[in-house]
């Protein structure tokens, strides 16, 4: 009988340990699943957050692109009116009469001296000139705005 105890014992601890190896090995093997899983999630985190800081910074340049063509444009128009009051003054440039309407009180002023009517003529060029002015900051402004827009407005590629 001592052997068939023997043998019995032998076998419930080398199933035991069977049991223990397994259950190890299985424990083991979860663990690894899991670190894998956690190091893909981190990777395409770290991925996704490397695609948004490049569109990020590819819209800031192209905001920037924007913003130094809308300063060219300003300092260009500074240009302009000086340029209008000369091509106006030199008779290069024709004013429609327009900008007579906006002078109606001073138009139908009957009892107007010559020396009145010449400050007037001298005048307008500088009024046009002006006008140019803000006009031309306008629509530089308008057209900053409208890129702005219009960037941000693209699809982000990725």
């Amino acid at each position: 009988m001592n052997r068939i105890v023997i043998a019995i014992v032998a076998f419930v601890v080398w199933s035991a340990a069977m049991f223990g190896a397994g259950w190890s090995w299985r424990g083991d093997r979860a663990e690894g699943v899991a670190a894998q899983q956690r190091a893909a999630g981190a990777e395409a985190i770290a991925d996704q957050v490397n695609k948004t800081r490049a569109t990020e910074q590819s819209k800031a340049l192209q905001l920037a692109d924007i913003g130094a063509k809308h300063e060219e444009d300003r300092t260009a128009a500074e240009a302009v009116p000086a340029a209008v009051v000369a091509g106006l003054r030199s008779g290069n440039l024709r004013l429609r009469d327009d900008l007579a309407t906006c002078h109606t009180a001073r138009l139908s002023e009957a009892a107007a001296g010559a020396v009145e009517r010449d400050a007037r003529a001298e005048l307008r060029p500088e009024v046009v000139g002006a006008a140019v002015r803000i006009v031309t900051d306008a629509e530089d402004h308008v057209r900053a705005c409208q890129a702005v827009i219009a960037a941000d407005r693209q699809p982000v590629t990725q």
